[in-house]
């Protein structure tokens, strides 16, 4: 069997319960994915993988199925407290080669902040690999230019998920994943 998948889709989600597993399986049906039993992976974007639309993605899980995700999460019982995860993404103009994603999740940020951050790390590191040498203490518009002007990164994007804490303090859950797709 061959283990590099040809497809991926995004999701995300929130669970709020007074019990931090529970708020975890509610963040997973939120995103779509809570009958699944998810194996974490790190973050290689593999060669050709076609990225599909959450609605897509998930018509093709059957309950149950054993799934590979790279997978950011986070959870606060604190009343208020802002949470993000987030997933990056990098993605080279040549697709026989390999890109990247990055996991981040963080207290006190905006999905915004979390967002760029985990789009610089993935851009970063797929720009490392591809020889793209670029001064870290840029600012991330500034690097997402020399990245692109570059011409051998054809996408960076990220999918993110914040939330505040709940006010009663109930867990609150957040997570972002990527859901690799073998053989569909």
């Amino acid at each position: 069997m061959d283990f590099v998948a040809k497809r991926m889709f995004f999701t995300k989600g929130v669970g709020v319960h007074d019990h931090r597993l529970s708020s975890f399986e509610l963040a997973l049906r939120d995103a779509g994915i809570a009958s699944l039993n998810l194996v974490r992976v790190s973050s290689i974007f593999p060669p050709h993988c076609k990225i599909l639309t959450k609605a897509e993605g998930v018509k093709r899980l059957k309950h149950g199925q054993i799934a590979f995700a790279i997978m950011a999460d986070i959870s606060t019982n604190e009343p208020n407290r802002l949470i993000a995860a987030s997933i990056g993404v990098a993605r080279p103009r040549d697709a026989t080669l390999y890109g990247y994603l990055s996991e981040h999740h963080s207290y006190g940020e905006t999905a915004k902040k979390a967002g760029d951050f985990a789009e610089d790390l993935a851009a970063e590191m797929l720009g490392s690999t591809l020889g793209i040498e670029v001064d870290p203490n840029l600012a991330w518009h500034e690097k997402e230019n020399v990245y692109k002007a570059s011409g051998m990164i054809i996408e960076t994007k990220n999918f993110t998920q914040s939330a505040e804490g709940n006010k009663d303090g109930k867990w609150t859950t957040v997570v972002a994943c990527a859901i690799l797709l073998i053989d569909s």
